[in-house]
């Protein structure tokens, strides 16, 4: 049975694909919301960066850090301290004079719920120093919550890089010592302390309507029209929109279509290119664009939510909506639309793709239901069983190609990192699309199993599911990572940023060149000769990456 001939019951019915349980973690929320708790680093982000201090006098907190984190108390948010201390290790304080320097941060700054501390030196091969993400782990637990509702706010990279490794958002906040590497490879920089609280406050509120829906939401047309990544990461704002109406229908363009079958919450899928999104387009067809129209008034639909990525309008097809006879539209748009929207809704740049669909959502008065995390998801049914002849699972699945070559790992560095993950004792799996055969066949060649051509996207999200991790670019199966929360080597080209598509709340690790020359170009041919942003990328740091995401050589997790 066709998907747009299935019974909307019985798609709304289906249940989320189980391996979804590892990305929302064990501990359900009665009340979705982004982040119940914030982790803080301590020198150089609550207080002034004083190097190896035993001495309470010598405390002296950052501007604004007491206010700004009071507005987290009031807000309900758990605070805790990440912080590495070396300083014991090596004998340069007590651990009763690190206590009262604690105390004294209290006194100044107020009760935190927590403290976490790594004693630990470099060299001791810790699992808590950061960037190490044991600190949070810890953090999470002491606090009765999981990394992915967690926000660490720090001054460093490897504050940053504990909080995704664990799966959690993080923030950095420069201050004169932190890298201008560490600035560009971060998804979320603030200008101080209390910015990076105001915008956490914000993102949060944002996903929460301010009123319902004026009237009840019979049938709810959602509108994303791009490839299979872009369809995936707006999931968890179509369940919202699912959550708040009886029937829910998707208007997706063949590159998405795929992706579109695997959602929850979707009854009905209509297929249709829109040339003002696709990226090759052909010439607007006068009588297709009619059709359309036609085809899209027959749903009846009493309201149309228009998602879009950031550089893309909603205006031309809010106008055939509006043909179409459909009322009530929302979109976000930065360009004026007249009369052609009934929500205009905007929202600051670099917010993830997940969480900008959702404020859109929230904005039409949607809101994820009780204990619905903010996370990709698939549905369960939609996904088939694994194939029984790539063996157990527990391996690394390797992603070389992207549909955009600026994303994609250049075959010969793809081709060193099999050979350092098969010398390291991981079992690997190369896949790849039906036009990508010879490059995977290079690659596996190296000591990985050749997957290329064999798997469509529900098969190849079978095999990601049962993977311990998934190397990979900016692409599709990165978010298939993401939705069966498996954690992510992340070989990210900066053509677009990071902190909007990025794995979202999966731990990661990100690699390659952030502040390489195609940063921010959007750039679907890689513009630079050589393709530095990920040529440079050494095979041994995704061993270690995988390493520090706790995935062990002999295939354990």
């Amino acid at each position: 049975m066709r998907q747009d001939q299935e019974d909307p019951y019985q798609r709304r019915s289906a249940q989320v694909y189980a391996a979804a349980d590892r990305a929302a973690g064990s501990v359900a929320s009665p009340r979705p919301v982004l982040y119940d708790a914030v982790l803080l680093d301590r020198d150089g982000t609550l207080i002034e960066d004083v190097p190896y201090n035993g001495d309470p006098e010598k405390v002296r907190p950052v501007p604004g850090a007491r206010a700004a984190l009071d507005r987290l108390r009031a807000a309900g948010l758990r605070l805790a301290v990440v912080t590495n201390q070396s300083g014991l290790a090596r004998g340069y304080f007590t651990g009763e004079q690190m206590r009262a320097v604690h105390a004294r941060v209290e006194e100044l700054l107020g009760r935190f719920d927590a403290w976490l501390v790594c004693p630990h030196d470099d060299a001791d091969g810790c699992d808590c120093r950061k960037p190490a993400p044991g600190l949070v782990y810890a953090a999470a637990r002491e606090l009765g919550t999981t990394p992915s509702r967690c926000v660490l706010v720090g001054d460093i990279g490897r504050d940053v890089g504990a909080a995704m490794a664990a799966g959690a958002a993080g923030v950095l906040v420069p201050t004169p010592v932190t890298r201008q590497e560490e600035v560009a490879a971060a998804g979320w920089v603030a200008t101080d302390l209390p910015a990076a609280v105001a915008e956490i406050l914000r993102r949060q509120q944002a996903v929460q309507p301010s009123t319902p829906p004026t009237e009840p939401v019979r049938t709810a047309l959602v509108v994303r029209s791009d490839s299979a990544g872009d369809v995936l990461v707006t999931g968890p704002a179509i369940r919202a929109v699912a959550a708040g109406a009886e029937r829910v229908v998707l208007l997706c363009g063949p590159r998405g279509r795929a992706a579109a079958n695997l959602l929850p919450g979707v009854d009905e899928i209509i297929e249709h290119p829109l040339p003002w999104i696709d990226p090759a387009p052909g010439p607007v067809d006068p009588e297709a664009m009619r059709s359309l129209s036609a085809r899209l008034g027959a749903v009846g639909a009493d309201q149309a939510v228009v998602f879009t990525s950031f550089h893309q309008s909603a205006l031309p097809l809010a106008l055939l909506l509006r043909m179409a006879g459909i009322n009530r539209i929302a979109a976000i748009s930065d360009d004026y639309p007249g009369s052609l929207l009934d929500i205009r809704h905007r929202v600051p740049v670099g917010v993830p793709e997940p969480e900008r669909a959702l404020s859109l959502a929230a904005a039409a008065g949607h809101r994820l239901p009780d204990g619905d995390e903010p996370v990709l998801r698939l549905r369960r049914d939609a996904v088939p069983p694994r194939p029984a002849d790539v063996g157990d699972p527990g391996y690394v699945v390797l992603h070389p190609g992207s549909a955009a070559s600026s994303r994609a790992c250049p075959p010969e560095v793809a081709t060193r990192i099999v050979g350092a993950l098969a010398d390291a004792g991981h079992r690997v799996l190369v896949t790849g699309g039906p036009d990508e055969r010879a490059v995977t066949a290079r690659v596996a060649a190296a000591g990985g199993t050749d997957l290329g051509g064999r798997t469509d996207l529900a098969g190849l999200a079978a095999i990601v599911a049962d993977a311990s991790a998934v190397v990979v670019g900016n692409t599709g199966p990165a978010h298939l990572a993401a939705a069966a929360g498996v954690p992510v080597v992340s070989l990210f080209a900066p053509t677009v940023p990071f902190g909007q598509w990025g794995p979202y709340r999966v731990p990661t690790v990100r690699l390659g060149d952030a502040a390489a020359p195609c940063r921010d170009t959007r750039a679907a041919s890689c513009p630079v000769p050589g393709h530095p942003c990920l040529s440079g990328v050494d095979p041994g740091d995704v061993v270690d990456a995988l390493r520090t995401l706790a995935v062990s050589g002999g295939g354990g997790r």
